[in-house]
Formats: structure tokens, sequence, C-alpha cells
């Protein structure tokens, strides 16, 4: 009775894969190998049906529970400062004008380099803008509309 230990072989490899990867992908797998491990230990199983079920088992696991689980971990994940900042107002520091490379505003009480979604826009000292992406270390913004 070689096969469960074979089988015991493929969960451990699989589990081992995906704890160093974290991807999702071959703890699945690992779940039909688990299965089939505990067939082998019938006797009168054969290869090829704990193959078959190993197949299957992985594959049923794979396509009913990892869309959940990637929803889930999903909203588990946390933005980090520069995913908050689009959308937020923002005082200009420095006059921003693409043209001359020039430019700064405080976000949150913190300075980026700035520049406008139009090249041909020069926004003075002390005026609103609303930040449209951040690209790189600067972000884009655009004069914010008084309302």
């Amino acid at each position: 009775m070689v096969y469960p230990y074979v089988w015991i072989a493929v969960f451990v490899i699989l589990v081992l894969i995906e704890v160093f990867t974290a991807e999702l992908t071959t703890i699945w797998f690992a779940g039909g190998a688990l299965i089939a491990f505990v067939l082998s230990l019938f006797s009168g199983i054969s290869i090829w049906i704990q193959l078959t079920v190993f197949i299957v088992v992985s594959v049923v696991l794979l396509l009913c529970t990892r869309p959940a689980l990637i929803r889930l971990m999903e909203k588990r994940k946390l933005k980090t400062n520069v995913e908050t900042i689009p959308g937020k107002t923002a005082i200009v520091a420095e006059k921003i004008d693409n043209l001359n490379s020039t430019g700064s505003v405080e976000i949150n009480g913190l300075s980026w380099t700035a520049r406008s979604e139009n090249n041909d826009e020069i926004i003075s000292v002390g005026s609103t803008v609303e930040v449209l992406r951040v690209e790189g270390v600067k972000v884009i913004v655009k004069l914010k509309e008084d309302k």
C-alpha cells in the first residue's frame, strides 16, 4: 500500500506551495489529495478511482469556494494612505505650473508635489483643488469648483 504515502506527500507539497505563494490555488488541490488519501486507506479502491476523486474534489472546491473566499479577502484589505488621497481637497502651497514643473499642495498636513490635469492651466497659491489621482510621488489635481 504505497498510495496513502503518495497522497500524503502530494498533500504536504501542495500545502507548502500554498503557504509560500498564498495565491489560493494549490490549497484546493490539497483538499482533493486529502480525500484521495482517505480513499487509499480502504483496500479495493483502485488508483483510477482515487485519481478521479482527487480531480473532481479539487475542481469542485476551486470553483465553488475560491470566488467567495477572494471576495471575503478583498473586503478585509486595508487601503494604504496613497489609496485614500484621490477625491480629497487640498490647498495649493506653491503655484502649480506644469510647463515650469512647479507646484505643491498640502493634504492632511503633508506636502505633495502637484501637477494640474490641464498642462496649460496655472493654479495660484491658496487655491482649493481636488486630487484626481496619484502618479508616482505627485498628485494630479484640478481647480475645485465653488458651490
